[in-house]
């Protein structure tokens, strides 16, 4: 009979990002377990469990927050899977968030909503915050934006620590003084949403417009967090489900006494959640900014540049002109562009049929999107979707 493995979650249930890792571990053992598996509530600070000293398992799905508890896991003897990237002594494979790729897509959006100021509220306590700020400003700077950049206090050197100071009402007021003396409009990546719900208050401080004068991003897409701050903050989505199935594979391997061939593997993340947060279009021109905005609002229910000279007092040669020196493409271009970001996003995230796609996105006929689509992109909706779901599966 095939002994069952018997496996250890020490991964937070209080987050909405370890709920997602929980759910692809889940998915992983359903196809292919079974495992026993022990796990029980936790938030990121539990201190190490007690039962762990005497626990005769046989591997360890963990994101570890201090060296005790790094170090009572190695001391089981049992392979394990790191699932948080941090500066602690120990040797664990691991498997997370591409957090460059991270900093890059931030940047991106806010770029792409017309900021030219952009700046950063960060934590300087791990690897991971710099290296989401490090490519942030990076793209800014390939952009030929400035860069402005905040650290939390360190908080006693633990990133937790940071994002619960016990002088609020001074950490407050210095970022509201910040935000205050930032170059306006200013697109802001906080780099975890708990530092971009503080953002947020500090904006309402300081009598600062959000999103008019400040758009603010934060990082995780914690919907508490979210949802609780107002206005209610855009985030990125990490791809939780297939980093907790792609950890319980690589754990499945290590019991079974394969090696593992990367240290670390990354997963970029999935997207920008837009929330009111950053739902502007920064631009200086108020005719340019409710053209673009009017674009990004309609263009999936089939709009035509008439439409927009319609919505829009201005000429078709004045806003060809504006959209061409500003964003780099024409008002046509900039409605496909929102339609097949659409187009892409439906394609990977659900089942539907193309001709379903084709309506939620504007297209009147599945064919014509269809050309259009491998026109654009080189390959048709479908090779585009197969190929996601090889890359989510890979």
């Amino acid at each position: 009979m095939t002994k069952v493995p018997h496996v250890a979650l020490l991964i937070e249930t209080s987050r909405s990002y370890g709920r997602g890792l929980l759910r692809g571990v889940r998915r992983y053992v359903s196809e292919n377990g079974p495992w026993s598996v022990f796990m029980e509530l936790r938030a990121l600070e539990s201190k190490v469990p007690g039962w762990l000293q005497d626990w005769r398992g046989d591997g360890i799905l963990t994101r570890t927050n201090s060296q005790a508890m790094a170090d009572a896991i190695r001391a089981t003897g049992v392979p394990a899977v790191e699932m948080r990237a941090t500066r602690l002594d120990h040797s664990f494979p691991f498997i997370g968030v591409d957090n460059r790729a991270l900093g890059r897509m931030v940047a991106e959006h806010l770029l792409e909503c017309g900021f030219r100021n952009l700046a950063i509220y960060g934590i300087a306590t791990e690897d991971y915050f710099e290296q989401r700020c490090e490519n942030f400003i990076e793209s800014a700077r390939l952009a030929g934006c400035s860069c402005s950049v905040y650290n939390s206090p360190r908080g006693g050197g633990n990133a937790d620590n940071c994002e619960k100071p016990a002088n609020w009402e001074k950490q407050q007021n210095d970022v509201a003084r910040w935000v205050s003396e930032l170059p306006k409009p200013v697109g802001i990546m906080a780099c975890t949403d708990q530092l971009g719900f503080w953002l947020l208050d500090a904006c309402k401080r300081a009598g600062v417009a959000v999103p008019e004068e400040v758009a603010a991003v934060g990082v995780e897409n914690d919907e508490s967090l979210c949802m609780m701050s107002t206005p209610p903050l855009s985030s990125v989505r990490f791809d939780g489900e297939r980093i907790g199935y792609e950890a319980a594979a690589m754990l499945q391997g290590l019991m079974d006494g394969r090696p593992v061939a990367d240290k670390a593997t990354l997963i970029k993340p999935l997207s920008v959640v837009t929330r009111l947060s950053s739902d502007v279009v920064a631009l200086d021109e108020p005719d340019l900014a409710d053209a673009v905005r009017f674009i990004r609002e309609h263009a999936c229910e089939g709009i035509a540049v008439e439409d927009v000279l319609g919505a829009v007092a201005v000429s078709r040669s004045w806003l060809e002109r504006q959209m061409r020196d500003v964003l780099g493409r024409s008002p046509r271009a900039e409605i496909r562009r929102v339609q097949f970001n659409r187009v892409k996003e439906l394609l990977c995230e659900t089942g539907l049929s193309l001709a379903a796609i084709a309506v939620k996105t504007g297209f009147k006929h599945p064919q014509y999107m269809a050309e259009a689509f491998k026109r654009e992109f080189g390959h048709t909706p479908g090779e585009f979707r197969a190929a996601a779901k090889k890359r989510q599966k890979s």
